[in-house]
């Protein structure tokens, strides 16, 4: 049973990992990334200097949405690692959501728009792990109550 504690916890872990990630990648690159540029057939030095600072502004706010959903995440994991209540990973599998859905229909929005292959597959890969985390962690919320 502690197996699937540990699972639970490094399923959820990897995608606040990502999120991190997305999070820096979006809040300090200096400019649009490659499939942006694919998208809207133009370098970054092509774009209007209006244009890329509404640009620059948009990245920022969704990295800077990553960061908060990512810190909110950690901190309901830490707690699930402590009391192992199954609320906690519904916490988190909700918090995660709510920023995974929009990314994901952002994605697939370029993605069916343009010729850019946006990151989509990152976000649905990211949405099945939270869904098996929290199925797992029913699991084994339910053999704990058998148990005692």
């Amino acid at each position: 049973m502690k197996t699937l504690k540990t699972l639970i916890i490094l399923l959820n872990g990897l995608v606040i990992v990502l999120g991190y990630i997305f999070a820096a990648m979006y809040l300090f690159r200096p400019e649009f990334m490659s499939y942006h540029s694919v998208a809207v057939h133009q370098t970054w030095s092509q774009v209007d200097t209006q244009i890329q600072v509404l640009i620059l502004a948009l990245m920022r706010v969704s990295g800077g949405g990553w960061l908060g959903v990512s810190v909110a995440m950690s901190i309901l994991l830490g707690r699930y690692y402590r009391t192992e209540r199954f609320w906690l990973i519904v916490a988190i599998f909700f918090t995660g959501i709510a920023i995974l859905l929009p990314t994901l229909y952002a994605t697939l929005f370029v993605k069916s728009h343009s010729e850019a292959n946006p990151p989509w597959i990152a976000a649905l890969v990211a949405v099945a792990i939270l869904l098996i985390a929290l199925v797992l962690s029913k699991i084994r919320s339910n053999l704990m109550k058998r148990k005692a």
